[in-house]
């Protein structure tokens, strides 16, 4: 979706108010109540104005001290009922939306969580976060403030109008008067206010898009100098997103008095009509104060109704943008008839005429591969970057399905295992390791039923504990954001470790060391050969030196495999790996002097 289509979403859609709406129903009985408030809330309301014509038309013309008393407590009385119901259902409501949006956000998150990861690789992640932060605010604010409230706005105009025409249907009519007027404000308001509801997100999209690639990139920006163009940038940025608040203001300050106005005019023609009929004695002073209170109250449900249109236009594009990530189709379903792996796992992977490619009727980005990784057989795939070898991983770990052709784990096609059985068995390392802000048992671990002493055994196998003994707490020492505060050989053997820690079938490294530093790297391949031992292991190597003793090389060239073998009979053959391998010795040599010049 484009930030245009972001901000320009429709304005009112039935289908999805029913589907919001639909998230109340467990809630049914709180909304019932918060119903009831609402109506005995009404009521009171027009409490007032009764209790005032009584007032001036009995107790005052009739001396009547006693009634007055009676009246004036009654009054007070009405005031406290109205504000504790108040209160009571203002409560209810926001215990409303916020249990929604708990639900909601639970709900969001699993669905994440369900999606393939094409569906990620086409949704940047700050917009998949407002979805489930500022979108769902946004529905909280219609259950809170707007579902119920509508209800009881319209509950109100309907009690007041009744009354009005059942006390004095002439003078009803007198104060009704301008309501053409106010609904063609209303109208030309709402049209305005949507408009310039469209152009804040709009601009607010752009503020944040702004944001987040300056903030992504800020050391290039501070690399090249560019603070100041960017200072400007974000300035004329700011600036258009602060314009286009200042016109949603002016639009609400000039709709507010209008509607004031028009209740004034509305009194205004009260007092001079009412003056007129108590002149001829055909209207007491109680009715006429009783509908000046009326007329007053009245215009209030009206102002709401029109700010709470825009909470529903609000609802209804966050509602949009939700609910189409709900609706988002799996790409890589589960199977319908899942079978399970037959044990004991030997750790077999077989590709047979795999073809693939990212969007239909795309480029091939896989052309008819086929190989066996034997239990216990390191198999290793080399090329240039953009070959396919990552491709060949993901489609393993069912991050895709191939369009044609099967991949096997031990003879049964990995679309009809569980994902969470396939992926059980596999222990994946990469070369951008992702780390979590817990502690390093928790990275290790991963909340798996694992026992503490197994992931301390790990990380000592493959060298690890070494620096995690360094740290201030040790395995429960917290490493923040993605783990920044180490060093990339010492995330490259937490790598290591956790993979050892879930003690897979089948090792899959991809890049694993392409950006260890030479003095790392011994550490890290010997880290490696602990890990690999008596595993099924695929290896995406950068460095060609790492997979000298690998039982395969799968050599590949524009999706295709052009050259399999081992180490020494691929160079024999003098084809695309052995020009590949001297290309690397030869950078290794030209590196050389500038080491010892720079050591």
């Amino acid at each position: 979706m484009t930030l245009q289509e972001d901000a320009l979403s429709r304005s009112y859609d039935a289908g999805l108010m029913r589907r919001m709406l639909a998230y109340l129903r467990p809630r049914r009985g709180l909304v019932a109540l918060a119903v009831v408030l609402l109506i005995v809330n009404a009521l009171l309301a027009l409490v007032g104005p009764v209790l005032t014509k009584q007032v001036l038309d009995v107790a005052v013309p009739q001396r009547d001290l006693g009634l007055l008393g009676t009246l004036t407590a009654a009054y007070l009385a009405a005031l406290l009922l109205e504000f504790g119901t108040e209160f009571a259902q203002g409560l209810l409501t926001t215990h409303i939306g916020q249990g929604v949006m708990h639900d909601l956000r639970m709900e969001i998150f699993a669905r994440l969580q369900r999606l393939s990861i094409p569906y990620f690789d086409g949704h940047p992640v700050g917009r998949l976060m407002t979805r489930v932060t500022s979108d769902v605010e946004t529905l909280n604010e219609l259950f809170s403030s707007g579902v119920v409230a509508i209800f009881g706005d319209l509950f109100t105009l309907l009690a007041i109008m009744t009354l009005m025409m059942l006390a004095d249907w002439r003078l009803a009519l007198v104060a009704f008067a301008v309501i053409p007027l106010v609904w063609l404000t209303a109208y030309l308001f709402r049209r305005q206010v949507r408009d310039a509801f469209r152009d804040i997100r709009l601009r607010l999209a752009r503020l944040n898009s702004f944001l987040q690639e300056h903030l992504s990139g800020m050391r290039i920006v501070q690399l090249f100098g560019r603070e100041r163009a960017a200072a400007d940038d974000f300035a004329a940025v700011n600036r258009s997103h602060l314009e286009a608040h200042l016109r949603s203001i002016t639009v609400y300050a000039v709709f507010f008095p209008i509607i004031e106005v028009l209740g004034s005019v509305a009194v205004a023609l009260l007092l001079w009509y009412g003056g007129v009929r108590f002149a001829d004695q055909t209207l007491t002073v109680g009715t006429l104060a009783a509908f000046i209170q009326l007329t007053r109250r009245f215009f209030q449900p009206l102002q709401d109704l029109s700010e709470k249109f825009n909470i529903v236009q609000s609802a209804m594009a966050s509602s949009e943008r939700i609910f189409g990530l709900l609706d988002a189709p799996v790409t890589v379903p589960e199977p319908v008839t899942p079978v399970l792996l037959p044990r004991p796992i030997r750790g077999e992977v077989r590709f047979e005429g795999v073809w693939f490619r990212y969007r239909a009727g795309g480029a091939w980005v896989l052309r008819d591969v086929s190989f066996t990784a034997s239990p216990g057989q390191t198999v290793a795939l080399v090329g240039q970057t953009g070959a396919g070898k990552t491709t060949v991983i993901s489609l393993l770990l069912r991050f895709y399905d191939p369009e044609r052709g099967k991949i096997t784990l031990d003879g049964v096609d990995i679309r009809d295992l569980p994902t969470a059985e396939l992926r059980r068995f596999i222990g994946f390392v990469q070369q951008d390791l992702f780390l979590f802000s817990g502690d390093v048992l928790h990275n290790l671990r991963l909340d798996a039923p694992v026992p503490e002493e197994a992931a301390h055994l790990a990380a000592q196998r493959v060298g690890a504990d070494r620096f995690i003994g360094r740290l201030p707490a040790g395995y429960s020492h917290v490493l923040g954001e993605r783990g920044k505060s180490l060093s990339v050989g010492e995330r490259q053997l937490l790598s290591f470790a956790r993979a050892l820690t879930l003690d897979p079938r089948i090792l899959v490294l991809d890049e694993a060391t392409s950006s260890v530093d030479t003095e790392a790297e011994a550490q890290i391949q010997q880290a490696i050969g602990e890990l690999m031992a008596g595993r099924t292991s695929l290896v995406v190597a950068h460095r060609l030196s790492t997979i000298l003793h690998a039982d395969e090389i799968l050599v590949f060239h524009h999706g295709e495999i052009r050259e399999r073998g081992g180490h020494r009979e691929l160079l024999e053959h003098r084809g695309l790996y052995e020009r590949l391998y001297r290309l690397q010795l030869a950078a290794q040599d030209a590196s050389l002097p500038s080491r010892a010049a720079t050591g």
